[in-house]
């Protein structure tokens, strides 16, 4: 199919919503590039930009000011890694005013279930995680994301960049 013609016959679809979870990791930054070359001339793609910071637990702190200030620089970093990571979409060709950013802090036990609620109330139709790279033993003692998301995800496609 030519440009030309995948051009016309995206003005008469409905835009798709990808949903790509990321944090400050190298394989985060892979599936930013990624979806930044190969979805970069959809022009109908909305893409929203999440990412999820896990709350500490408040005895990791000795007081609630201590905590508050790790808080306030934990959003911070996650914000300029999100205003970076929106950058590099916009310059593979994705249209700005489809790209959204969401940085949610909230307790969660697991990333995987977090980043699937999420993908429910945007009702995405795709999800996009990076791979940490985790060997098997690590894999085993500590959880995969991504394999858990891979495994957990309803009503959605799910893409693993390595």
């Amino acid at each position: 199919m030519t440009v030309e013609r995948r051009r016309a016959h995206e003005d008469v679809k409905a835009p798709r919503h990808l949903l790509l979870a990321v944090d400050e990791s190298a394989g985060s930054r892979r599936a930013v590039m990624f979806v930044a070359d190969f979805f970069g001339d959809y022009g109908h793609l909305m893409l929203t930009l999440l990412s999820i910071l896990p709350e500490p637990p408040e005895d990791l702190f000795k007081g609630g000011e201590e905590r508050e200030r790790w808080l306030a620089e934990s959003r911070r970093q996650r914000e300029n890694v999100l205003r970076e990571y929106r950058e590099i979409l916009a310059g593979g060709g994705l249209r700005e005013d489809r790209i959204a950013t969401h940085l949610v802090v909230r307790r969660c036990t697991s990333l995987a279930e977090a980043i699937l609620e999420e993908q429910e109330k945007l009702r995405c139709c795709i999800v996009v995680v990076g791979r940490r790279g985790l060997s098997r033993h690590e894999e085993f003692l500590f959880g995969s994301t991504s394999n858990r998301i891979l495994h957990n995800a309803q009503h959605c496609a799910v893409m693993v960049v390595e």
